[in-house]
């Protein structure tokens, strides 16, 4: 048997999900049918490519190997086609922008805009928890943009080989009930909060190390924190069960109200990010632009907000710094 494009593609895929039953599900392949094909790969290529237990699989050394390539080729490939097309006078092919997002505040206004400047793009968009799934998605090709956040100066993984581009920046505020005794103060010590159980969204990034190395400074260890999706920690801060860590930009909730941290103890970077030897390269500048656009609309709902950043320079959208491997 030859390889194929499309074995690569399977590959990826099993890599992508940790399972060759989500793989299957992902591929829209009966899950038999796809290990059978697996065994053919792996007889062609020399060995296995992955480690299966009731954990799921994992790629071997030889998997590892077959990967680096996939996540050169596979982009490679599209990038081919897409040049071929327009020379062969498919010029007028609508634009098409594939985008993940972990937890991003702008992404339905990014949509909005690119949708309205440009009717006819084709917009799909992505949902994850994980900034090295999307950027895996993005290296395979599955994805043309990632919008992911991280705490203060850090970068995602580098071993997906995206540029990663500042949007911009944010303090990190705290989110309480309107009831709650400090909700009455513009500005809350973290230190005041050492006595509050926590609530948070889950990630795979530095935030819950840097959070609490904050609270270390602050001289307390942060009580229990529960971990679920954004509506439970609406829901959790509500009850006043917990407080919860948010960005500046988020979405204001009745009875709930945001507030700043006294001397900003913590920031949160807004990052783009893409392939460069990917397509969607030639475009990510003018994505770079209409999502720092959509980040000036989100905060029409947040006065307070836009009054305390021309005091705070550091902080909004800066000056670019350049693009950054990650």
């Amino acid at each position: 048997m030859n390889l194929e494009l499309r074995h690569l593609r399977v590959v990826c895929a099993i890599a992508e999900t940790g399972s060759v039953t989500k793989a299957a599900s992902a591929l829209g392949l009966a899950q038999p049918a796809l290990t059978a094909q697996l065994q053919r790969i792996e007889r062609t290529l020399g060995g296995p490519l992955f480690d299966r237990d009731r954990r799921g699989a994992r790629p071997t050394a030889l998997g590892e190997l077959v990967l680096a390539r996939a996540r050169v080729l596979l982009p490679a490939m599209k990038g081919l086609q897409d040049e071929a097309a327009r020379l062969a006078g498919a010029g007028d092919t609508p634009p098409c922008y594939r985008f993940g997002g972990v937890n991003s505040p702008i992404l339905g206004r990014l949509v909005h805009r690119l949708a309205a400047e440009q009717p006819p793009a084709q917009i799909t968009t992505y949902a994850s928890w994980s900034v090295d799934e999307l950027a895996q998605l993005v290296a395979g090709g599955r994805l043309d943009f990632a919008l992911a956040g991280v705490c203060g100066d850090a970068i995602p993984s580098a071993g997906f080989g995206l540029s990663w581009q500042e949007v911009a920046v944010d303090p990190v505020l705290v989110l309480l009930p309107e009831t709650h005794p400090l909700a009455a103060q513009d500005e809350v010590r973290l230190a005041d909060l050492r006595h509050e159980q926590w609530v948070a969204a889950p990630g795979d990034g530095c935030f819950a190390d840097c959070f609490a190395a904050a609270c270390a400074r602050a001289g307390f260890t942060p009580r229990k924190v529960y971990e679920t999706d954004i509506r439970g920690c609406v829901d959790l801060v509500d009850a006043g069960v917990a407080v919860a860590l948010c960005q500046a930009t988020f979405r204001p909730v009745s009875g709930l109200v945001t507030r700043q941290l006294a001397g900003t103890p913590l920031r949160w970077r807004l990052l783009l990010g893409w392939h460069p030897d990917s397509p969607a390269a030639q475009g990510a500048e003018l994505v770079l632009e209409t999502a720092k656009a959509a980040y000036v609309d989100s905060l029409a709902p947040h006065p307070a907000y836009l009054a305390w950043l021309p005091r705070n320079p550091g902080f909004g959208v800066r000056q670019p710094t350049g693009v950054r491997p990650g």
